[in-house]
């Protein structure tokens, strides 16, 4: 590029140089900032650069000017993140079980151009998270994107739904494209879910949004906003979800195969699955919370997944069952 054309942008690399090569433990001296221009074939004299510096004072920019020795070196102040703030973001994506491996190092590096390079290195930790399973759908974003769309423009919606089959593969639950008013998208248990109006059944539902896929908004409107209106929200989301905690330990689990998708879903893709004796019935070995709650999401499914072991779960899974009952009969 011509140095003339260059000159053009040189405020904007003059902030650019202050973002990304300096901060107040590595503050630019002018000598440090004219080299920094030279490599962009950017003409520069002292003068000039203080000009610039007042310029982009003026402008908003908090251009802090310290004495250190016989000159004075610069840096910016306040930014628009902080790295504190940009810590706090890139640990919530890390932590997030809705974003991918490679989604989250996609916005933590696009994280990185708000803070200077030697800070952005404190963005690149690895955030301890045991037992963290990761979303492996990269085209949930926009399946978001689309059900915000869909919920704006009051308009229905088709799609495909998938479930996990023994082979650990997502396959189409039914042929038939499933059609549904999108009311609402709620997070809960580290994934997000779609409220949407089924109207044919008059009621409404639950769907993953990652295992969602060919999402079309139609011309029609969407039904069921009285019911809507009349929802009890937190009542639906403590009924239909819940959360595990309690001591850690390693359960054997018997069960139906084609309740594979159940056992996928919470304990992830990576869980080991062995055949059964019975035929139909397969077992896995799963980390997991022992509580009363992950009593009641066992009982919730009718039999079709039971506890093999070991033998003390089992007991306390058979008194917990037994206290219910005395409470309730």
């Amino acid at each position: 590029m011509a140095k003339r054309s260059n000159q053009k942008w040189k405020w904007y690399h003059l902030r650019e140089i202050l973002l990304h090569k300096a901060d107040e433990e590595h503050p630019l001296s002018m000598a440090e900032i004219q080299d920094y221009l030279r490599e962009l074939d950017i003409e520069t004299d002292r003068k000039s650069v203080y000009d610039d510096l007042e310029c982009l004072r003026q402008m908003g920019y908090d251009v802090v000017m310290e004495k250190q020795g016989r000159s004075y070196v610069y840096y910016l102040g306040s930014k628009e993140f902080e790295l504190a703030e940009c810590k706090l973001l890139a640990d919530a994506v890390q932590a997030s079980r809705f974003i991918t491996e490679k989604k989250s190092k996609e916005l933590i590096k696009k994280l990185t151009t708000f803070v200077s390079e030697y800070e952005a290195r404190q963005l690149n930790r690895q955030l301890m998270l045991p037992g963290r399973i990761k979303s492996m759908n990269e085209s949930i974003y926009y399946v978001v994107d689309e059900l915000h769309r869909a919920i704006a423009e009051n308009r229905q919606i088709s799609f495909s739904y998938l479930q996990w089959n023994m082979a650990k593969e997502l396959v189409e639950k039914k042929k038939k494209p499933y059609l549904v008013s999108p009311w609402n998208l709620i997070l809960e248990n580290e994934n997000y879910y779609l409220l949407g109006y089924d109207g044919e059944e008059e009621k409404f539902k639950h769907y993953r949004v990652d295992k969602m896929k060919n999402i079309r908004i139609l011309e029609e409107k969407r039904q069921g906003e009285d019911a809507f209106q009349n929802l009890d929200m937190e009542h639906f989301r403590q009924r239909t979800f819940s959360m595990f905690a309690g001591e850690r330990k390693k359960v054997s689990l018997i069960f139906k195969e084609e309740m594979v998708g159940i056992l996928l879903d919470r304990f992830g893709k990576e869980i080991s699955l062995f055949p059964a004796e019975e035929p139909g019935y397969a077992i896995c070995h799963v980390d997991v919370a022992v509580s009363e709650m992950f009593f009641a999401w066992v009982f919730s499914l009718g039999g079709a997944v039971k506890i093999q072991g070991p033998e003390d779960v089992k007991e306390a899974y058979i008194h917990a069952m037994k206290k219910g009952l005395d409470e309730y009969c």
